[in-house]
């Protein structure tokens, strides 16, 4: 608990150790996300629309609404989870500056909406399907972009 209070590392290595644990297990979650988004849904415009909508010409279903709604929530739930621990160790172990915040809202606000656009693009495909693709993007990288800098900020001897 003494890293709640003070951001010095070096009476603790174990709890060093610990967070670049969790940093490296957020930064698998991330890949590994990116990956089950690609098989279920698509990274492609195409790929996106055929998921959503089907496609008559090799009969294709779309996908059924309560399996795109479990996919919403579990993302909501998974996407918050990883946030708040990546968004906590970092601004432990970093300086207050306006750019860290800038980050950190972005990063938060393209997580939370993520999920948000995977579901009005099913309703009204055409606006939120390129909507859900730029910011699940965004989120995926700026969160591995905070992981692998508080990886340097943990510096293991």
């Amino acid at each position: 608990m003494k890293f709640l209070v003070t951001k010095d590392l070096s009476h603790s290595r174990l709890l060093a150790y610990l967070i670049g644990a969790v940093m490296f297990a957020i930064i698998l979650y991330l890949v590994m996300d990116v990956v089950l988004h690609a098989y279920v849904i698509g990274l492609d415009i195409p790929s996106i629309y055929t998921t959503l909508i089907g496609n008559t010409e090799t009969f294709e279903e779309p996908i059924l609404i309560d399996s795109l709604l479990l996919q919403v929530h579990i993302d909501l739930f998974m996407t918050l989870f990883a946030l708040l621990i990546l968004s906590s160790v970092y601004i432990r172990l970093h300086d207050k500056t306006a750019l860290m915040k800038i980050v950190l809202h972005t990063l938060f606000l393209s997580g939370l909406i993520t999920p948000l656009f995977l579901l009005l693009a099913y309703f009204w495909l055409d606006l939120f399907a390129y909507a859900w693709l730029s910011s699940f993007f965004i989120w995926h990288s700026l969160a591995l972009v905070l992981a692998l800098m508080t990886f340097k900020r943990l510096n293991f001897r």
